[in-house]
């Protein structure tokens, strides 16, 4: 049965949310505002093709997105309230798994190297969650996520629209259909303050480039591996919408 009011206690951590997400700031990935004055600038020439600044960048935020969501990802399949919310822990796990397999593939062809620690904004997002229980932990973790997606989104299809690159342009089209996945199960939890989130998305306030910024690796330091649990079979391709009448208010 999907959820049609909610309780004063829903609205209270509603209402800590946006003070939250406020506090934290948004996009959440490295890059989704202009990083340099000239995106467009070709900084390698691959066999792949010509690699621009934003898609060095895009490689990037991709990777960072997988450092902070898989991990809250392991977090809802274990402390999800619901099984809405643990189905949607397990394809957050799966979906960026696979992302990350494939940047640890192209990063070295590309010549991009790929940061090992989430960006200081995105570590607090995984604290702010961590540090949240019960039906608040579930609240407050898909409302930050779904802000983050709806963020990512438009990025992604820009890249895939103008990129010149082919290893590139094969990484939107799988964060394409993993990032339409994740905010079709983080909608099934029916805890999205929709109107929270579309005012969050584009009306993001700014933090200092650092704070967006995923920490460079220690020399010499091994890639760290994002891995796909043992038994976790779940589908993160781009899913069909099933539409649900909305029930009447009053």
């Amino acid at each position: 049965m999907r959820v049609t009011q909610r309780t004063a206690g829903t609205v209270f951590v509603i209402g800590g949310l946006v003070v939250t997400l406020a506090a934290l700031a948004y996009p959440a990935l490295l890059g989704v505002e202009k990083t340099t004055t000239s995106q467009d600038r070709i900084i390698a020439n691959t066999r792949y093709g010509p690699l621009t600044e934003a898609d060095r960048d895009f490689v990037v935020k991709v990777r960072a997105a997988g450092l902070w969501e898989h991990p809250l990802g392991l977090m809802a399949m274990e402390r999800g309230t619901t099984p809405a919310m643990k189905e949607a822990g397990k394809h957050l796990v799966a979906g960026h798994a696979g992302l990350d397999e494939m940047c640890r593939k192209i990063a070295p062809e590309l010549g991009v190297t790929l940061p090992n620690q989430a960006s200081p904004q995105q570590q607090q997002f995984v604290a702010t969650v961590d540090g949240s229980t019960g039906k608040q932990f579930d609240t407050t973790a898909v409302n930050i996520m779904r802000v983050t997606h709806g963020q990512i989104f438009p990025v992604i299809a820009k890249i895939r629209a103008n990129t010149k690159n082919t290893m590139v342009r094969q990484l939107a089209d799988l964060a394409n259909d993993t990032v339409l996945d994740h905010i079709t199960v983080l909608e099934k939890t029916d805890l999205v303050n929709y109107d929270q989130v579309n005012f969050q998305q584009t009306s993001p306030p700014k933090l200092p480039k650092a704070e967006l910024t995923p920490p460079a690796p220690q020399p010499g330091s091994p890639v760290l591996v994002l891995n796909r649990p043992e038994g976790l079979d779940v589908n993160t391709t781009s899913p069909t919408p099933t539409p649900t009448p909305t029930p009447a208010v009053g």
